[in-house]
């Protein structure tokens, strides 16, 4: 593990892998530094860096939380890496802080976005402010609650997934990261943003599943990016 120091002074950890440009990997809710595994091939290919965004795993939390903080530790985690611009993967609320970093001038090779949850007209509206109820229900010590609050309010899960959720082990592993939950709303928050998309210049393919939100940036036109991809 590494580190390396925010522009608000809080310490990001990251772990680097393989050789090659730097590709920086920025996850979603609920994962660290060690939920994506890199592959021998993209090892062979690139320097991937995962890091542990501010709250989670090795790295600090510093008051007050702004969604801009998140964008500074990825800026900071760029830097460590050399000269260079580094390639970025992005993955669900990870996404949304490679584009919105990226619009705001960090220097980047290419990204790819995958799954930015940034909602549209047609994504179903929570009954109360889920960043309220979360911190409400964790500083209440109420951890599973807000697993619960999150995958049925805000990620919409099918009853019967839910429905298997009470005493499943998974559940209380994801308990620690709960008070990082209204950081992944913060950085998605306010709709699409066209106008910070239209400023990214870098190759920019985005990717997501079918059940994206119709309109949101997982359904945005892609270009290729300008190197081969990895196994091609």
């Amino acid at each position: 593990m590494e580190t390396v120091k925010s522009a608000d002074g809080t310490m990001i950890a990251y772990d680097r892998a393989g050789q090659g440009p730097a590709l920086i990997v920025s996850v979603g809710a609920f994962c660290t530094r060690h939920t994506f595994a890199a592959p021998d091939e993209l090892k062979a290919r690139f320097t991937v860096i995962t890091y542990d965004r501010r709250g989670r795993g090795g790295s600090g939390d510093t008051e007050p939380f702004t969604a801009e903080r998140e964008l500074e530790d990825l800026a900071a985690v760029a830097a460590a890496t050399g000269p260079r611009p580094p390639c970025f993967f992005g993955h669900s609320s990870g996404a949304a802080i490679v584009l919105r970093a990226v619009a705001a001038g960090l220097p980047a090779a290419a990204i790819i976005a995958y799954e930015a949850p940034f909602t549209n007209d047609e994504t179903p509206r929570p009954s109360v402010d889920p960043a309220s109820r979360i911190r409400e229900l964790v500083s209440s010590g109420r951890q599973a609650e807000a697993v619960r609050f999150w995958m049925s309010e805000v990620v919409h899960l099918p009853a019967e997934v839910l429905a298997h959720m009470d005493g499943a082990p998974w559940v209380k592993d994801l308990e620690p990261l709960t008070p990082t939950l209204p950081y992944d709303i913060a950085v998605t928050d306010g709709g699409v943003p066209v106008a910070e998309l239209a400023a990214i210049t870098a190759p920019a393919p985005s990717s997501g599943a079918a059940r994206a939100p119709r309109g949101s940036v997982a359904q945005s036109p892609s270009r290729p990016p300008p190197y081969p991809a990895p196994g091609s």
